[in-house]
């Protein structure tokens, strides 16, 4: 697929990666939708983009939110052939902390939203897509899940988040073999520490110790690098079925 023809659904698209994502896509051409809970920032972000933007408010963890979002979405699209599952919290927390063990309701919000949410956004996203008419390598879309290292090290307190990862991680290849006949790729994106508005709840002590375990470059991932690498999916068929680590080679210690 080339960019300028991009007809693409965000989810968390309101901020950070996703906001970046929509930013890097519309500057060369495509059409976004952005999909978020927070309306007002929402809003916000798809006015300071353009024309080319539109936003749409939606809870993932919604199967009837995510099918209606994603049907208007297409139609104000004129089309949708890209989702990237930016839509997600961090769930952090002890198995066994000091207020006792961690409850079961807190370890299925996180479930809820970073893995059904995504896998909702994935089939009612492939089900429009099988429909679209293919490029000259037979393509007719791409979905992308954001993965994280902590699917691979997590750390002490991720125990909720890292299963989600690991998750999105372990049914990226079944999707792409499933959605083969149908020309729709899938992939993951496991992103380092990212300079994010979660980042900036914390000191600045906090978040050069964090850089500082950066091999190189010796500094946190940038928005921006995601969403490059999410453009740089886009245009390369052959690239399917794959997580990419995009970390600075870190590697997370337990704690």
């Amino acid at each position: 697929m080339k960019i300028q023809n991009v007809r693409a659904v965000i989810t968390g698209g309101a901020s950070g990666l996703g906001h970046a994502t929509a930013r890097h896509l519309i500057a060369q051409g495509a059409r976004v939708a952005l999909l978020d809970v927070q309306q007002e920032q929402g809003r916000a972000a798809a006015e300071a983009l353009g024309g080319n933007a539109h936003f749409l408010r939606c809870d993932v963890a919604s199967e009837s939110d995510v099918d209606a979002a994603m049907a208007v979405a297409a139609q104000r699209l004129d089309g949708l052939n890209l989702l990237v599952n930016c839509a997600g919290v961090i769930g952090a927390g002890r198995v066994l902390g000091k207020q006792g063990p961690m409850s079961g309701e807190f370890f299925t919000r996180v479930v809820h939203i970073n893995l059904i949410g995504s896998f909702l956004c994935d089939k009612a996203a492939a089900s429009l897509m099988q429909h679209n008419v293919p490029t000259e390598d037979g393509e007719r879309g791409l979905l992308v899940h954001t993965s994280s290292i902590a699917a691979f090290e997590g750390q002490i307190g991720q125990a909720a988040y890292s299963a989600t990862k690991a998750a999105l991680a372990g049914m990226t290849l079944p999707m792409a073999r499933e959605f083969a006949r149908f020309g729709i790729r899938c992939i993951a994106i496991a992103p380092g520490i990212f300079h994010t508005p979660m980042i900036d709840t914390l000191s600045a002590q906090a978040q050069a110790s964090l850089a500082a375990q950066i091999p190189f470059p010796h500094r946190l991932g940038k928005p921006a690098e995601f969403a490059q690498l999410v453009a740089a999916a886009v245009e390369i068929p052959m690239l399917n079925g794959e997580t990419i680590r995009l970390d600075g080679a870190v590697r997370m210690q337990p704690q």
